[in-house]
């Protein structure tokens, strides 16, 4: 398994494909998309375009979809809500599907959806990541960070380091040997550095400073937890995105 960790969407390679791809935004959207499935989500289905989510959306029955759109951080006015994992409870959204469009997130996974495997990950659900790696052993496996509008963030490289650093830990494989580009042992180092300290790491992100100004800490309490969801979302089509058995 050859590991490459890439830190937004647009230095995310176009001209090629992985065998596996994996898409991050800790904060927030793919740890809103395994919320809601953990809690019982039909499915998730994404956009870059809030435009387009509506009228998409407008289509599915008003008693099975649940609108959430986000741009700065904020909710899109007609959306029933944002971007916040702390929304999407059992009781909001089981046996629904949740459309989302988010800032940097749902933009990412539109970069790298041509891949034959397509997943999402965050710190909550990074063993579940980890577990189908080892599982099904893809021969190359990109990461893609979401970013901040095109630039590095923090949380991403982190929720990276975790996921590289634990298949490191669960096999014998050498770092040079599961390393692709400088930028997986960047994000390991980092993820050494952090791994007991991740809430404050994620206050000190300037996406998690800025979520503190919207006054959303829970969030990003929440955000900063590892391995609490058991549940791996899969692209069943693109932008489409299920839960499926590790």
């Amino acid at each position: 398994m050859k590991l490459f960790v890439f830190h937004t969407p647009e230095l995310t390679p176009i001209d090629d494909v992985p065998n596996c791809a994996i898409a991050i935004d800790v904060l927030r959207a793919t740890t809103t998309m395994a919320t809601a499935l953990a809690n019982g989500a039909e499915a998730v289905q994404v956009f870059s375009n809030i435009n387009q989510l509506m009228q998409v959306s407008e289509a599915w029955p008003s008693e099975k979809r649940i609108r959430a759109g986000e741009r700065g951080g904020a909710t899109v006015e007609g959306c029933d809500l944002g971007n916040s994992p702390l929304d999407c409870t059992p009781e909001r959204v089981s046996g629904k599907r949740l459309f989302i469009s988010t800032t940097n997130g749902t933009r990412c996974l539109e970069r790298i959806q041509n891949a034959p495997v397509v997943l999402t990950a965050a710190l909550v659900n990074r063993n579940a990541a980890v577990q189908y790696l080892l599982n099904h052993q893809p021969e190359t496996v990109w990461i893609s960070g979401s970013g901040w509008e095109g630039s590095f963030s923090l949380e991403d490289t982190i929720c990276a380091g975790a996921i590289a650093h634990s298949l490191l830990a669960k096999t014998d494989i050498s770092l040079n040997d599961l390393a692709g580009n400088d930028e997986v042992v960047g994000a390991i180092a980092l993820y050494i550095q952090w791994q007991d300290k991740l809430l404050e790491l994620l206050q000190q992100a300037s996406h998690g400073q800025r979520l503190v100004r919207l006054g959303v800490i829970d969030d990003l309490k929440y955000c900063a937890q590892t391995d609490t969801l058991n549940v791996l979302p899969i692209q069943q089509e693109p932008g489409i995105l299920i839960t499926k058995p590790l």
